[in-house]
């Protein structure tokens, strides 16, 4: 049974930083490319960035570029998003996802994705 637990999510002022972190479990790590994903309420899911499995490549959301940091660790089975210089429109459920091979798609969303966490909560104020 595959597990991907969120862990870290909080309430942070603006300009500050959080560091998520996703536990995974029943599931050859190494052979998943790994996302972030977040909610806000009343709006759709949407990407923030992945992670190849090597963990050399990453892509971002052009709302995130240059703020938030994804990477992994193969040995602990653990993806992580650092988040920097956060912002109240950043505030959402905060949600990783895992899917099936090396490399990074051209687009990676969410219909790519074969496993996801029951999700954090991340608020920002202002």
């Amino acid at each position: 049974q595959v597990q991907l637990v969120e862990s870290g999510g909080g309430l942070v002022q603006a300009g500050g930083s959080l560091r998520l972190s996703c536990a995974a479990s029943g599931l050859t790590f190494v052979n998943y490319v790994m996302g972030w994903f977040r909610q806000a309420p009343g709006k759709e899911r949407e990407f923030v960035g992945a992670i190849s499995v090597s963990g050399y490549n990453t892509v971002y959301s052009d709302s995130v570029q240059g703020r938030f940091t994804i990477s992994r660790v193969n040995t602990k089975n653990t993806l992580y998003l650092q988040m920097n210089s956060l912002k109240p429109e950043d505030t959402a459920v905060y949600y990783c996802a895992a899917r099936s091979g090396t490399y990074l798609a051209s687009r990676e969303g969410p219909d790519l994705y074969n496993y996801w966490g029951q999700g954090t909560q991340v608020t920002v104020s202002s």
